[in-house]
């Protein structure tokens, strides 16, 4: 049998995790794991906490997505470790559950716009680089200084 392993983050000390823990325990969370850091560090030692103790097919549940990360990338790669690692994810504001087959769904609705932006990426830099190439510029690293590789 899966377990719900509930997880909260708030960015300070000054921000209360009563709520986030009254709401994951009223959905089964059988264990908490908490954060109180920026959403501009992705490192959490909670969420890491919860991820060694998950068993696949158990459920990470949060609030909210953006407890999970800052970004849609850090989001995006978040969510694709869980699935490498068979952990679901019940997401209790946007109505998401992976444990179903339209949660599953997300799973790879969230893998394919991963794959999106990686690709728009790789477009954008070899359009930058073909740009600075017709502008002259050559991009990548300056060669060495003759002199510096034959200082005699």
């Amino acid at each position: 049998m899966a377990d719900i392993l509930g997880y909260a983050r708030v960015s300070t000390h000054h921000q209360d995790l009563e709520s986030q823990r009254q709401r994951l325990k009223k959905v089964g969370a059988i264990k908490l794991f908490e954060d109180i850091i920026s959403g501009k560090t992705f490192n959490r030692p909670g969420l890491d906490k919860l991820i060694v103790y998950a068993r696949p097919n158990d459920l990470l549940c949060v609030v909210r997505l953006d407890r999970l990360g800052r970004s849609l990338k850090e989001l995006l790669e978040t969510v694709e470790y869980l699935k490498i690692n068979k952990i679901g994810l019940m997401s209790l504001e946007e109505k998401i559950d992976t444990s179903s087959a339209a949660g599953e769904l997300v799973f790879h609705v969230f893998g394919a716009i991963a794959h999106f932006e990686r690709r728009l990426i790789s477009e954008r830099t070899k359009d930058g680089i073909a740009a600075a190439r017709l502008n002259g510029k050559i991009p990548g690293r300056p060669g060495l200084n003759p002199e510096t590789l034959d200082p005699q």
